[in-house]
């Protein structure tokens, strides 16, 4: 019995920590680029992105679909760069355990 109510007890604590890396990540975050910096792109450690800057270069109307699949790619580095800080962060806590919903 004391053994379970001594897992509970660390089952919560861990629960406390995750949560509390959880709120943090929101407050960190990560840079994606493309086109040697023409479009740059900002996304919290929860992949929420926050900011887009295009250079007033990499605007051609000539050439849309160019700038499109510039933010794509700057779009998609932010976040595979938000998921690693993620997984960094809270492996932390799960000794390198996925578990799931929790990044």
């Amino acid at each position: 019995m004391n053994n379970m109510q001594q897992m509970m007890k660390q089952v919560k604590k861990m629960q406390e920590q995750m949560m509390k890396a959880q709120e943090e990540l929101s407050g960190k975050t990560v840079e994606g680029s493309a086109g040697g910096g023409a479009v740059t792109v900002t996304a919290t450690g929860q992949r929420k992105i926050t900011n887009i800057v295009i250079k007033p270069e990499a605007v051609d109307p000539e050439d849309v679909d160019m700038l499109q699949d510039l933010v794509l790619t700057a779009v998609n580095d932010a976040l595979t760069k938000a998921e690693q800080m993620a997984e960094q962060d809270m492996g932390r806590l799960t000794g390198g355990m996925k578990l799931p919903g929790m990044f």
